[in-house]
Formats: structure tokens, sequence, C-alpha cells
């Protein structure tokens, strides 16, 4: 499988694309003016403590206060009990912390206490002494290699700052002057951190990850990589140095962009953006997606649309929900969808179909940068399953709630907006009387009162004996109105 990273740079924003065989995979924005947050570590105060939740919210100098659970303050003791929030926190305390996930909506961001400040190959725990290895490098033999790579690094740290480390999945095949590299890389940003803490006396950020663009060459970048080409000339620079101090190897396939046609209309990226903000999604064989994501959740629906298939009903139910498998997993990480998320697929009497449209689904997660957890089939028929969410969704970065309809998702009809005009009226004219009555209203809602409505309104007129007047405004939503006296 080949795959491309696209960097798309302007002064307001940053935009990563991850492009596998020509299809948009994922993508990544980053503003300017409100840059994610995870990863940074602050010096924060505890502005409020809650014994009833086992948690407590910190001022870290955002908006909102941030939350911390007991979990994130103190592991459990060797009994395995919880110490109280109460006896671990107190307002006004200051506190070391970092962020686990962005504010996302009304809620503020979430910390940990758990240090942990990643590279290319590692990520490094300066109070947790423990070696570990990602899941993904399965061979055991790798896996035992590369524990003994960093602790014979680990021992020319000094004694007083052991600390702990977690080979990355890119850590794999790693050579022992690579992790060693690493190790010593890490270990000087933590002093240089340890720095800060000491120096600084109030709430303010004391570590920062690096930039989308930059992080992107640590967190994304894999052996299947094939070409990392960037828009902007001054940031291939910075990036062709970074590179060269950090990733070497990815040197030769870093390359400056200079086309006339956008980097994102490669591979039309900038038009599957603009369909990953629509609800439906069509499927190739004539089938269909609907994908609604609320704050609890996300439920995807599957449907087969106008597929009939050649056989039977059970083939084209088969196949429309094996296409949708790959489907809604592309769409999970394109979307960036996070959470609770609950799957609909067309019911299926045939247990073996059950378990290929599982496993299909489960092999396509292991795409997946964000950490899942899948389970079976429900008796409802439905797959439930978690997916971690640490920064917003593309469709909360790039969109607000609609004015007209409240976040709501549909709007009156004009009838309805018509009925509700008539019962004011009536209601006005009782209370407050008048000569005659003004109704502004929406092309489409006065459109209606002059035409199937118009009995209706010469009923009102004859009931109250006052003369109703229609005024189109084009700036009224569908269900916006006003009665004006005169």
């Amino acid at each position: 499988m080949s795959e491309e990273i696209l960097i798309n740079l302007t002064p307001m924003e940053t935009r990563v694309a991850l492009v596998e065989n020509g299809v948009l995979q994922e993508v990544y924005i980053e503003r300017t003016r409100r840059r994610g947050i995870v990863g940074n570590i602050y010096k924060g105060k505890v502005v409020r403590v809650l014994p009833g939740m086992q948690a407590a919210f910190v001022d870290i100098g955002l908006e909102r206060a941030a939350f911390i659970h007991v979990a994130e303050v103190a592991k459990p003791s060797a009994e395995g009990e919880t110490p109280s929030i109460s006896q671990l926190l107190h307002e006004g305390q200051q506190l070391i912390v970092q962020v686990t996930k962005d504010p996302i909506g009304s809620k503020g961001g979430r910390l940990t206490t758990h240090l942990s400040i990643p590279s290319r190959y590692l990520v490094y725990m300066p109070h947790t002494p423990h070696v570990g290895v990602s899941q993904r490098i399965e061979q055991e033999e790798e896996r035992e290699r590369l524990k003994t790579l960093v602790g014979q690094g680990m021992s020319e740290l000094p004694e007083e700052e052991p600390g702990g480390f977690i080979l990355r999945t890119a850590a794999e095949g790693g050579s022992g002057d690579e992790i060693l590299a690493d190790i010593q890389f890490l270990h000087r940003v933590w002093k240089a951190v340890e720095r800060r803490i000491k120096r600084e006396t109030g709430i303010c950020c004391i570590y920062e990850d690096l930039p989308l663009f930059m992080r992107s060459m640590r967190d994304f970048v894999r052996p299947e990589i094939e070409k990392i080409r960037i828009d902007s000339r001054e940031n291939f620079q910075k990036l062709n140095e970074f590179v060269a101090e950090f990733v070497p190897q990815l040197q030769d396939k870093l390359e400056y962009y200079p086309g006339e046609r956008p980097i994102f209309d490669l591979y039309s990226v900038e038009d599957e953006i603009q369909k990953a903000l629509m609800r439906k999604v069509q499927l190739k064989s004539g089938g269909y997606l609907v994908i609604d994501q609320t704050e609890a959740m996300t439920t995807i629906d599957v449907n087969t649309g106008g597929f009939v298939g050649h056989r039977n009903l059970e083939e084209t139910i088969f196949k429309t929900n094996l296409e949708a498998a790959t489907a809604i997993v592309r769409q999970l990480r394109l979307r960036n969808l996070g959470g609770i998320i609950i799957i609909d697929f067309i019911d299926m009497d045939d247990v073996e179909h059950q378990r290929q449209v599982l496993r299909l689904l489960e092999k396509n997660l292991e795409r997946d940068h964000a950490k899942t957890k899948l389970s079976g089939v429900t008796e409802l028929g439905l797959v439930q399953m978690t997916r971690k969410r640490t920064r917003e969704s593309l469709e909360q970065i790039v969109c607000e709630p609609c004015h007209l309809c409240q976040a709501r998702g549909t709007l009156k009809t004009p009838e309805s907006v018509c009925y509700e005009i008539l019962r004011d009226l009536l209601r006005m004219d009782r209370a407050y009387g008048g000569e005659s009555y003004l109704v502004m209203a929406g092309q489409a809602v006065v459109d209606r009162f002059l035409d199937e409505e118009s009995a209706a309104v010469a009923d009102l007129e004859t009931f109250i004996a006052k003369p109703i007047r229609f005024q189109v405004e084009t700036l009224y939503s569908q269900e916006q109105f006003d009665i004006v006296l005169q």
C-alpha cells in the first residue's frame, strides 16, 4: 500500500492530509489562532475539588478550567484502593499537569499528572520507571531487542533520573544508535522542562508540543510513506532541518511542491473534505451510510439504497455490509469521530456473514492511528465500538451550530409557521386590539399565506373584523416572523 502526506500551509492554518492508494484517509487541521493543546504541560492551580466525583477542576490559563480525575493524580495503592481526591488535592494548590484531551464544545480539557514527552521512537515518562512496547510490534524477538536497547540507553542517564520509556510503533527495526539518540534528546527536553517548572511561579505553559506540520513527521510517518509534499518554501526549509536532525531517513521522501494547482486539489482532497461534512455517504454499490454525530455518541446507519444484487436479498445485504465496513472506518478516520460509536448494519441472518463483516471491520481498524475497541453484534443487531477522542472532530473544527434551526437539524415547515402566526394574531387581537396587522415573514411563509392558506386568512379577518397584510423579509429565516400592530 502506497501512502503520501500532503501539507498545506498558510499564515492562518495548517492542514495535513494522509492519502493511501490515491484516496484521502485522514485530515488534520490546526488553526493558528487556536492550536490544539494536547501534550502541553502547564503549571496550574486547583480551583475546585469535587469529592463526590473523585475529581477536580484546574485553572491552566484557558477560558474554561480543565478536569482531572483521581486516577490521573495518583495510582491506586498496593491494596488496590484509590485515595480520596480530597487527600491528594486542595483548592489553591499548584499542580504540574499535562493535557490529554483538548477542550471540546462546552467541556474543558482533560488532564493528567502522569507526564510524558514523545519523540520519533519513544515516549519518555519521567515519573514512571517502566519500559513498555507498542502492542503493534507483535514479534516477541523484536520486542525484547528493543527493550534491551532502551535498557542500555537508560544506563547512560544519571541514576537519580531513570524514568521510563514506551517504544512506539515507529521504533520497529530501529538501530541502537537511533534509540540512544532519542533517549538523550528526550532527557535534554525534560531537563529544560524541569528548569522552567522551578523558575515559573504562576499559572503558565511549561512545555508546548510541536506545530502540526512537524508533529506529523513524528506521529504519522510509516515505512509505507513514499512522498511527503509541502507547499510552503519557507516551512519546507524548517521541515527539512527538523527531518535531518530527528528523522534523517525521510529526507529523500520530503519535497517542496511549487505547482500552480493547489496541493489539496491533488487526489481531490478538497472535494473529499467537503463530502466528509455531509450526513449521507454514498457507496459505490448504490447503498449508502447515514452518519449522525451528537454530543453523547455517533450513530452510523447502513442502507442498501439502489443496490439490488444479482442473486438474492441475503447476497445484497452481505455485499452492502462488507462495502460499508471499509467505508465506515475511512469515515471515522477522515471525520475524526470519537467516543461511543453505534453501527447499525443491515440485519444478516447468516452468522458466518456477520463474522466476516466484523472481521473486515477489525482489519480496517488496524490502520487507524486512534485507539479503538470493538464489540460483537448485540441482540438488536448493532455493533458497538469506542474510538479514543483527543481532539475535535472535523465538523467541530470547520463548522458551527446552525443559527437558523438552533442546531436541531430541521426547520418548521411553512405550513406550521403559518398556523403559528394565525394563532398569534388571534392572541394579540384579544390582548391588545388594533386597527390592522402587518405580518413580516420569509418568502416561503408569505407565499403560502397568499395561496394555500388564503381562505384561513380571510376567515380570520372576518372573525376579528380587521385587515391583515403580509410583507416579505428576505433576511428572515423560514421560522422567523414579526407581527406589527397598526
